[in-house]
């Protein structure tokens, strides 16, 4: 069991991976109600805020 004071291991940690962009051609620019560049923007966003909480429990990586 993890002692609750102390920060995982990066390994039992991984740092958060960026998501991957959109293909040039991916988007249709037909204004879909879920475009890929919009999807895209939503992954990014919650990856941003993964990393900051993977930053504060590992401040010296």
């Amino acid at each position: 069991m993890m002692d609750a004071n102390r920060n995982p291991a990066p390994d039992d940690d991984p740092m958060p991976q960026p998501p991957q962009p959109p293909e040039p051609g991916d988007c249709c620019h037909s204004g879909c109600t879920f475009c890929v560049e919009d999807l895209y923007q939503d992954a990014l966003e919650r990856y941003r805020a993964a990393l900051t909480a993977w930053r504060e429990r590992h401040p010296g990586a």
